[in-house]
């Protein structure tokens, strides 16, 4: 019996985790606390709110019937930020070394799209939130930058794993009050690879873009 991709506890949890993670690094409609001095991580997360900020306040963007254009300049700052490649590959662990090229850049555009459709809907409902950098944790290449969002009385503590590529820090997993973005879809990617084999892993990524694309397409009718 074939496992699947579905909404279960875990799924909600992970997919809560990247539409808070996108949402907050976003910067969306909140204001940013004064922060102690960050490193080169921080103020790399930092650039990219300044950058969507700078797109949510241009008016011509708010214009009726500009709205997919904007989740688009939103989806591409998040992306020049998040290293979907190495999100990809630490989620996928051992099977990542059994794929080809080709196979890997087909996985790992197909989970770009799981994220991005993940979040497309969340990062434009939240509203209200402060964010608190907290402090920065740097190893050589890694990083791990600290946050705390705050929306009334909860407080939502949010971990950036960074990467350094290139000279540029790139987000590689989210871990939101403990919880790791990559390690839940790991379990169930895991799950499913063991039980119907990696070939139902990405059919079953490819059915649910489709459905989403779907669904987009009948809201606009």
């Amino acid at each position: 019996m074939s496992s699947a991709i579905k909404t279960s506890h875990c799924m909600r949890s992970a997919e809560m985790s990247v539409g808070i993670g996108a949402a907050l690094l976003l910067g969306l409609a909140w204001s940013v606390a004064p922060a102690l001095a960050g490193g080169a991580a921080t103020e790399a997360i930092k650039g990219t709110i300044n950058e969507v900020i700078r797109i949510l306040h241009d008016q011509g963007m708010k214009k009726p019937g500009r709205a997919q254009e904007r989740r688009k300049l939103l989806e591409k700052v998040v992306s020049e930020r998040f290293s979907y490649e190495e999100m990809a590959k630490r989620a996928l662990a051992a099977q990542w070394q059994k794929l080809n090229e080709k196979q890997r850049a087909e996985f790992v555009d197909l989970f770009k799209r799981l994220l991005t459709n993940s979040y497309a809907d969340r990062v434009e409902g939240y509203s209200g939130e402060q964010v608190h950098y907290i402090n920065e944790r740097t190893e050589g290449d890694y990083a791990e930058v600290r946050t705390k969002a705050e929306s009334g009385k909860v407080e939502i503590p949010l971990d950036y794993r960074m990467l350094s590529k290139g000279g540029e820090w790139r987000v590689y997993d989210v871990v939101i009050d403990g919880v790791s973005l990559v390690s839940n879809y790991r379990g169930q990617f895991a799950k499913i690879i063991r039980t119907s084999g990696y070939d139902d892993l990405v059919t079953q990524l490819r059915e649910k873009s489709d459905q989403f694309i779907k669904v987009k397409g009948t809201d606009k009718e």
